[in-house]
């Protein structure tokens, strides 16, 4: 597995692990990253690259996926064997994130895209726990069979787009109604006036629902 990592000048708080998004590799997230203004935070960023494969609905064309997408709708984005093999290759990076001295509860997953999707269905199918989750534009794969250990109390951040055409706003929003219908409460949801992209207002929001988190960790 191919990871970047970047640290910060003092010992971190929180290991944050970042999955780009269909076709997209690390550099993406990096460059998203190197825009959080946590000077007083010091975090350690974690980039991951997705492995190549090819992916049906861009006419089998290689490229960087965590899974195959064979179409548009919701269910033909629920490619069971790749989200698992990639959910294997990112609790590795957890567990080496571990076994450098961090925590669970020091454990954040964001990601975007179809990386917010393998943030959310790896975090609710970890037996331990973790400190956070970010999907941007994202939704949760596999729902119906997720197993959900993930403690209730765990803190979500929830970006969308409202004119999102490439993962649906509906798609978002029943992933919400399913996280709240399984009894987690801690979700911040915020919609944004964008399609399938990332905006300065949903960057800001980030930030400050992060350092809310870190701030509780120091």
């Amino acid at each position: 597995m191919n990871v970047y990592t970047k640290e910060p000048d003092t010992p971190p708080l929180a290991s944050v692990i970042w999955m780009h998004g269909l076709g997209a590799d690390a550099s993406d997230m990096s460059g998203l990253a190197s825009q959080y203004p946590i000077s007083t935070l010091p975090v350690r960023h974690v980039f991951m690259n997705a492995p190549v494969r090819p992916v049906t609905i861009n006419g089998g064309m290689h490229m960087p996926a965590w899974y195959d997408i064979v179409g548009f709708e919701l269910t033909d984005r629920e490619d069971g064997e790749g989200i698992k093999e990639s959910e294997k290759q990112i609790n590795a990076v957890i567990q080496s994130q571990l076994e450098t001295g961090m925590t669970e509860k020091q454990i954040i997953l964001a990601g975007f895209s179809q990386g917010a999707a393998m943030a959310l269905h790896t975090a609710l199918n970890r037996p331990q726990a973790i400190g956070g989750v970010v999907s941007l534009s994202g939704y949760l794969p596999l729902a119906s069979e997720c197993q959900f250990h993930l403690p209730r109390e765990t803190p979500f951040f929830i970006g969308y787009g409202r004119f999102d055409n490439v993962v649906l706003p509906d798609w978002t929003n029943y992933s919400c109604r399913f996280l709240e219908s399984r009894g987690y409460h801690d979700l911040t949801i915020k919609d944004y006036p964008m399609e399938h992209s990332i905006c300065q207002s949903e960057i800001n929001d980030l930030d400050s629902w992060l350092k809310r988190l870190l701030g509780e960790k120091a």
